[in-house]
């Protein structure tokens, strides 16, 4: 009973009162601004389920997602090669340590006029921004991964003649599958905060376009719908990946 209480019902109890008082700020600033009421989950959440029910609007979901995905694979590319060789070599992480925490610190949406000027407009920069997001967390937590590994393993794996290839992944893959997973989840989580901002570089699709669009035609009621399916698959995201984590350590 005290399980069912803690797991469903407190976070529904929070979830309502979430609601309510979302109600009763634009129940408040609709007495001096009216259009606030279009801000309202009386009117939001009507129009969501309206929205699922067209087609529009999983096409630009499709469009995020894709990107999403096509971002955080240059991430991977990216920052697992780099996290290892910063875990397993002291020289190329003193020597890039300071640059990496340089970099880390800037906010990935300063790049966006850069990125337009050297890419253009289109999906090129919006993977670009990404990419660069999501580097940080998988390089850090797979270098953090290595740096915390038995040493005897790759010891024994030399006694037993292991090439490097085989030492890459057969002991050292493996070892640090945990922290990679971990710093998959934590980039998934950054990504999805700066794409809809990357979606208004001039693309012509994407929930951050359909954001854009939504208050360029004053639908404010579609705006604050499309905020909520955008928080929906967010915290979907979230969940597969610390899912997809939690059942690797079990294993």
């Amino acid at each position: 009973m005290k399980s069912v209480l803690t797991k469903t019902l407190l976070p529904l109890a929070g979830l309502l009162v979430a609601i309510f008082l979302w109600w009763l700020g634009c129940w408040f600033l609709a007495r001096n601004t009216p259009i606030a009421e279009n801000l309202s989950p009386l009117k939001a959440f009507p129009v969501l389920f309206q929205l699922l029910g067209d087609s529009l609007i999983w096409e630009h979901t499709v469009t995020s997602l894709k990107r999403v995905l096509v971002g955080l694979g240059f991430a991977l590319a990216i920052g697992i090669p780099a996290g290892i060789l910063t875990g397993v070599s002291w020289r190329f992480a003193r020597a890039t340590g300071p640059l990496f925490q340089f970099l880390r610190m800037i906010s990935p949406l300063s790049w966006m006029p850069i990125a337009v000027m050297v890419l253009g407009v289109g999906d090129a920069p919006v993977y670009f921004l990404l990419a660069f997001a999501a580097v940080w967390p998988i390089l850090l937590n797979t270098a953090a991964g290595v740096a915390q590994m038995d040493k005897n393993w790759l010891l024994l794996s030399r006694s037993l003649s292991a090439t490097p290839w085989e030492r890459l992944t057969r002991v050292i893959l493996p070892a640090i599958a945990p922290h990679i997973l971990t710093g998959v989840r934590l980039a998934i989580g950054v990504i999805w905060i700066i794409l809809v901002p990357a979606e208004m570089l001039g693309v012509s699709a994407g929930l951050g376009y359909f954001i854009l669009d939504t208050r360029d035609r004053l639908a404010y009621h579609e705006l604050m719908a499309t905020i909520l399916l955008i928080g929906f698959l967010g915290f979907l995201l979230d969940y597969l990946a610390n899912r997809l984590r939690r059942i690797w350590i079990a294993n």
